[in-house]
C-alpha cells in the first residue's frame, strides 16, 4: 500500500525525535527565551503541546528501555546507566514497540543514541555485532553505541562499525586504569584537551576531549563530536526518502544536549548560554531537516512526530563548559524542582510535542500522560492486539494523546538515579524517605532524598517547595501503600 494512502487504513508514519538531557524549560514553546527553536515551536504549533507528560526515569538507559518495551525498569536489574561495553539488555524474545509496529506492516529504523547494550559479553568491536537494535525489532540501524562521552567513541552501522579498517582494530577497557599507556589520558595528559573535565571523564582523549573508558585503534572510525548532528540528520533524512511508499517507524535519538557539548561549526556562539545552548539549536536544525524532508515528500499530514526527551536537565554532568557560569535567567527545567537524576518533577517532566496534521487539532493539553504508554497507544492506533507478556505497564491513551480526551493516566511510577523510586497519583507527587546526600555535589541537583517522606500537591504547588505530608497523613500512608503494590505486581496494565 502507498504511503500516500495508508492514512486511510489507520496506518500513519510514525516518527519518536528523543532529545538527550533536555529539560521542561529549554526550548522556546515551554518558555525559553535565550535559546532559538523556531523548528520545535513550529512543531507545537502545528501539534499539541502537553504540560504533564513525562518520562519513567530522571536517568537515559531506563528511561529508553521503558520507551521501546512498555515496562518499567525497574523490572529488569539491568536497567541502569550502562557502560559502553555492556550487553543488550533488552532479550531479543521480548515484544518491543519497534517490532510491534513491523508485524503490523512497518519498516522500522533507528538512527542516533542507543545505550541499551550491544552483543552478549565480551565483545568485539572488529566483527559483526550480534544482540543489536536489528534483533529487538529495528529493520535499520545506524547507532552511537552508549553516550558521547564514553568509548568507543565509533558509530555502528548494522552490526559493523562504520569505517573500521581491518589493520586497526578497536579494544576497549572499562575500569580504573588504563591499559593502554600509549593512549593518552584526561587523567595523565590535561595538556592534550580543547575541554577539560569537572569530574569522572578522565579516560582515553578522543577528539581533544578525555571520556569515560580506555579504548585505542580504529582511527578512522573515530566520529568528529563538530560532524555528528549533520551525519546522523542525513542518515534520518535518508530512511525516510527511501521509505516513501510504505508505513515507516522511525526513532530519532539526539546525542544533544548531552555532554560533551561541542556543536557544529554554524552553531558554535548561536546563543549566550554557550555550548549547551549552542547544540540546542543545533539540535533545532535537526529537528527542521525532517520537518523539511516530510514536506518535500508529501508525507507531512500522514505522519505522527513525538518529540520529547529522556530525562531533566544538567548543567554540569562532567565537563567545564561554563554551561553552569553561562546560565543567566535561562530556567533550564522551567517551574519545575530539580533535573536529570532528581526523584523531583523536573527529572521526569520533560518536553513533549505530538503532531499529526492529517488529523490532530493543534492545542496544549495537561492530560497526564507517559512515553511508556506509547506502545499500548500505537497498538491500539495500528490494529494490534496486544498479548498477555507484552507491553505490561503501558497503557492506552491514545485519545489523550490525540488530543481527543483529557483523561489520561491516573498514577505513574517514576524513578531517580540508583534506582530510588516515587509515585504521582492525581495531583498528588510522593516521595518516600530514601537514604543519601540532598545534593549531588558534581551536578548540583538536588537527588529528592531526605529521611522524611514529602509530599506535594501539583496543582498548588507545581515546583515542589511546600512538603505537606505532614498535613495528609492518610494520603502518605496511601500512596506509599500503592508505590510498594505497584512494584510488587507483575504489571500495570488492567485486564492482564
Amino acid at each position: 500500500m502507498a504511503n500516500r494512502d495508508s492514512a486511510a487504513a489507520g496506518k500513519p508514519n510514525i516518527i519518536i525525535m528523543y532529545a538527550d538531557d533536555l529539560g521542561y524549560g529549554d526550548i522556546g514553546c515551554y518558555g525559553a527565551t535565550d535559546i532559538s527553536t523556531p523548528n520545535l515551536d513550529r512543531l507545537a504549533s502545528d501539534g499539541i503541546l502537553f504540560t504533564e507528560a513525562y518520562s519513567v526515569a530522571a536517568t537515559c538507559t531506563p528511561a529508553r528501555y521503558s520507551l521501546l518495551t512498555g515496562v518499567y525498569p525497574w523490572r529488569n536489574e539491568y536497567a541502569a546507566i550502562l557502560p559502553g561495553d555492556a550487553p543488550l539488555i533488552i532479550n531479543p524474545t521480548m515484544p518491543t514497540l519497534p517490532g510491534m509496529l513491523r508485524s503490523e506492516g512497518y519498516s522500522t529504523g533507528i538512527v542516533g543514541k542507543w545505550h541499551l547494550g550491544l552483543g552478549t559479553g565480551g565483545l568485539d568491536w572488529n566483527e559483526d555485532i550480534d544482540h543489536s537494535p536489528l534483533d529487538v525489532g529495528f529493520d535499520y540501524s545506524f547507532i552511537m553505541p552508549a553516550t558521547n562521552d564514553r568509548v568507543p567513541c565509533v558509530l555502528v552501522d548494522g552490526r559493523r562499525v562504520d569505517g573500521l579498517e581491518e589493520n586497526d582494530p578497536i579494544e576497549v577497557f572499562y575500569g580504573k586504569e588504563n591499559p593502554f599507556p600509549e593512549m593518552p589520558t584526561g587523567r595523565d595528559n590535561p595538556e592534550l584537551l580543547r575541554m577539560h573535565y569537572s569530574h569522572g571523564h578522565d579516560g582515553t582523549i578522543v577528539n581533544g576531549v578525555s571520556r569515560i573508558g580506555f579504548m585505542r585503534g580504529g582511527k578512522a572510525a573515530l566520529w568528529k563530536d563538530e560532524e555528528m548532528a549533520e551525519v546522523l540528520a542525513d542518515k534520518a533524512v535518508n530512511f525516510i526518502s527511501e521509505h516513501t511508499d510504505q508505513p515507516f517507524f522511525l526513532y530519532y535519538a539526539f546525542h544533544q544536549p548531552h555532554v560533551p557539548r561541542l556543536p557544529g561549526p554554524r552553531f558554535a556562539g548561536s546563543t549566550k548560554l554557550g555550548p549547551r545552548g549552542d547544540v540546542i539549536v543545533e539540535m533545532d536544525w535537526c529537528v527542521g531537516q525532517v520537518l523539511d524532508t516530510l514536506d518535500r515528500l508529501g508525507l507531512r499530514d500522514n505522519t505522527i512526530i513525538l518529540f520529547s526527551s529522556d530525562n531533566g536537565p544538567v548543567l554540569d554532568d562532567g565537563y567545564a563548559d561554563q554551561a553552569v557560569e553561562l546560565k543567566g535567567g535561562h530556567r533550564q527545567a522551567g517551574p519545575l524542582r530539580g533535573g536529570k537524576y532528581s526523584k523531583y518533577e523536573g527529572g521526569t517532566r520533560l518536553p513533549f510535542i505530538l503532531s499529526w496534521p492529517g488529523r490532530v487539532k493543534p492545542g496544549r493539553s495537561d492530560a497526564f500522560v507517559s512515553q511508556i504508554d506509547l506502545y499500548a497507544s500505537w497498538a491500539e492506533l495500528v490494529g494490534h492486539k496486544l498479548g498477555a507478556d507484552e507491553a505490561t505497564d503501558s497503557l492506552n491513551v491514545l485519545a489523550a494523546l490525540l488530543g481527543e480526551s483529557k483523561e489520561g493516566r491516573t498514577e505513574l511510577v517514576t524513578e531517580g538515579s540508583k534506582n530510588t523510586k516515587a509515585i504521582r497519583q492525581g495531583d498528588w507527587a510522593y516521595i518516600p524517605p530514601h537514604k543519601g546526600p540532598a545534593i549531588n555535589l558534581n551536578t548540583m541537583i538536588e537527588t529528592g532524598n531526605s529521611p522524611e517522606p514529602q509530599l506535594y500537591k501539583l496543582s498548588d504547588d507545581i515546583g515542589q517547595q511546600i512538603n505537606v505530608a505532614k498535613e495528609h497523613p492518610d494520603k502518605v500512608a496511601a500512596l506509599s501503600a500503592r508505590l510498594e503494590e505497584i512494584v510488587a505486581s507483575r504489571t500495570t496494565r488492567p485486564g492482564i
